[in-house]
């Protein structure tokens, strides 16, 4: 049988009671399942910095999943905290030391929504830290409808990666963010803008696949998000 690849998830992390009255970790299975379809192996990450190594020895591909909190401002050089700024400081270490991990080895990364968004950080980028506040006539990028739906259309630009993946230079996206990309570090793509001019999508040409999505694709809107999750798996079985 050939190597099914394996791929790590970033998990979500909550105190407050829900799953249980401890602290817990979560995960939604349409994550999983996004790769399990293309014939890979899902596999959970708990927050342990320490052994982000050991992990690295494990995997073939990392996803950077997103959730309800932001990466902390002073990472990219902000001292002014904006109100609606929430954080996982354990979380956020350890999605750093991983993905860190995983850029010095060219193991395949997916960053969705805030996994983008400290993809960009770690590569030299900054955020917009509420995007209300920051751009005009914004588009609502907390869709109130159903995050099964679309929210709004992402313009894809040509000769990236992204746009070798999906084959279309409009695609349909959900939205479920505050925040979103405000510079990129060097080297670093802009593949993707939404209509009000927000940064929806990223890629690090240096690195054999390290692509950066705002949207969630793990929710298969439309065929373009498929076709990222077949690409990712592809490139983790090389």
């Amino acid at each position: 049988m050939s190597h099914l690849p394996i791929i790590g998830f970033t998990l979500d992390y909550e105190t407050k009671e829900g799953y249980s009255k401890l602290p817990w970790y979560a995960i939604r299975e349409n994550y999983m399942t996004s790769v399990s379809a293309e014939g890979a192996i899902p596999i959970a990450l708990p927050h342990e910095p320490e052994l982000a190594a050991q992990y690295l020895d494990i995997i073939d591909g990392l996803v950077i999943t997103g959730g309800a909190f932001d990466v902390p401002p002073e990472l990219y050089g902000n001292k002014t905290v904006h109100k609606t700024v929430t954080t996982k400081e354990r979380r956020t270490a350890f999605e750093y030391a991983i993905t860190k991990g995983a850029l010095a080895q060219n193991k395949p990364i997916l960053g969705i929504c805030g996994g983008e968004q400290l993809l960009n950080v770690i590569l030299g980028g900054t955020l917009i830290q509420h995007i209300p506040d920051t751009i005009k006539n914004a588009l609502a990028h907390e869709q109130p409808n159903p995050r099964t739906e679309p929210g709004h259309i992402v313009h894809i630009k040509e000769n990236t990666l992204l746009h070798r993946i999906v084959g279309n230079q409009e695609i349909p996206v959900n939205s479920a963010h505050h925040q979103a990309v405000a510079t990129v570090g060097e080297d670093v793509v802009i593949n993707a803008m939404a209509p009000d001019g927000v940064i929806e999508g990223i890629e690090y040409p240096a690195h054999p696949f390290c692509l950066g999505v705002e949207w969630h694709p793990e929710y298969h809107i439309s065929p373009a998000d498929t076709a990222i999750f077949k690409a990712f798996v592809a490139a983790c079985r090389k």
